[in-house]
């Protein structure tokens, strides 16, 4: 699992041929690698003050100034990431731990401590039965698109408030909802005629870190997905709900309910991906941060590999609230548009260059907009 998230980043990259490093000890095989990036990042931020989680906005897009510069992380943090595993009778048994961290802090010494462990989890099972996952993991909802967008190997939309000690948003909040990383119980289904199946039990999340009001409810999350992969074409329908419970009279409970419908497809040195989340408290950034407020969130790309090295890409996300209510803060939506090129100079390092615009609109009519550049690189090993 973790080869195989590495790899899939890696092919994003065109560097195709990044591998872990593999040793056998007994029985085991054990694999070490993982990722390091750092990218400069400009951003100028106008317009109006529009409320809420707006990332096109002063307050988020440039940490309250108008004008903000980073050297950090993109989308993907930098991170060590050693996984094992075992045929052991009838079973193939794996497990993997990843450890982040952030590259960019405001100050010299403060993020010298700072550890983000998004994955430790164990699995086991066989081509028959398909394989149980039992741990701390990404999410399903929301992983074909990310996984997908050109930006995951460079920025996206570099807003401040997250790129400091995190990362960049990419089109989180601006075209769709964040997978989420999970306590989980999983399942992944044999692959018959390129179809699978993803089912998981989740630990119950608030709806922090950003927004507030709410508490997990006392039953697990639940997301699901079935997939479809037939030479260039790839498609996905996928679903999750999580009962939140309120903690006020003001903040009555609620469940979150989202679909998600996408596909992407390729030929040649041409690929087109697109990819709708609809639902109650997706949230912007993480589950539920705008209570049970209704969203629709779009995304579309286009990529033309223009040499075996350099890939150009155009894409656009839509985040579109439907309900004006008090989690919202009267934010009507966020979108953001990225260009990129993307030059794999070597089989492990890409460098990214790219030009955006994050804005963000009220329903009062107010808008701000996040001008956008950076350009720097990222590798794996």
């Amino acid at each position: 699992m973790k080869k195989l998230f590495v790899m899939t980043v890696a092919a994003l990259a065109g560097a195709s041929s990044a591998q872990a490093v593999d040793m056998k000890a007994g029985d085991w095989t054990v694999s070490v690698g993982g990722i390091v990036s750092a990218y400069y990042t400009q951003v100028s931020c106008s317009g109006d003050a529009v409320g809420g989680l707006a990332l096109g906005g002063k307050a988020l897009g440039c940490g309250g100034k108008n004008d903000r510069t980073t050297i950090g992380n993109g989308l993907l943090p930098s991170g060590l990431i050693t996984s094992v595993k075992s045929k052991q009778g009838e079973y193939d048994v794996a497990a993997t731990i990843g450890i982040m961290t952030a590259t960019a802090s405001d100050s010299a010494v403060g993020n010298n401590s700072n550890v983000d462990v998004r994955q430790g989890f164990f699995s086991f099972g066989n081509a028959q039965m398909g394989t149980i996952k039992l741990g701390r993991d990404y999410g399903i909802f929301g992983a074909s698109a990310i996984l997908n967008d050109m930006t995951l190997i460079g920025a996206g939309a570099p807003v401040r408030a997250t790129q400091s000690n995190r990362v960049t948003l990419g089109h989180i909040g601006a075209g769709y909802s964040y997978l989420g990383t999970y306590g989980q119980m999983a399942y992944s289904s044999p692959v018959s005629n390129g179809v699978k199946v993803d089912v998981a039990l989740v630990s119950p999340v608030t709806n922090g870190p950003l927004g507030t009001g709410y508490d997990s409810g006392s039953t697990p999350q639940v997301q699901g997905q079935v997939s479809l992969a037939q030479g260039g074409l790839k498609a996905w329908l996928g679903a999750k709900g999580q009962k939140f419970d309120g903690t006020s009279i003001a903040h009555p409970d609620f469940t979150m309910r989202g679909v998600e419908l996408g596909g992407s497809y390729n030929s040649g040195p041409f690929g087109v991906l697109a990819n709708v989340q609809s639902g109650t408290g997706l949230g912007i950034v993480s589950d539920g941060d705008q209570g049970d407020s209704k969203s629709t969130n779009y995304f579309v790309q286009g990529t033309y590999k223009a040499t075996d090295k350099v890939k150009l890409g155009l894409n656009y996300g839509l985040s579109k609230n439907r309900d004006n209510t008090t989690a919202t803060g009267g934010l009507e939506s966020n979108s953001n548009v990225t260009g990129g090129v993307y030059f794999a100079i070597t089989p492990s390092i890409t460098l990214a260059a790219e030009l955006g615009q994050t804005r963000s609109k009220g329903f009062s009519g107010t808008t701000a907009h996040m001008n956008g550049a950076s350009f720097g690189g990222i590798l794996f090993f």
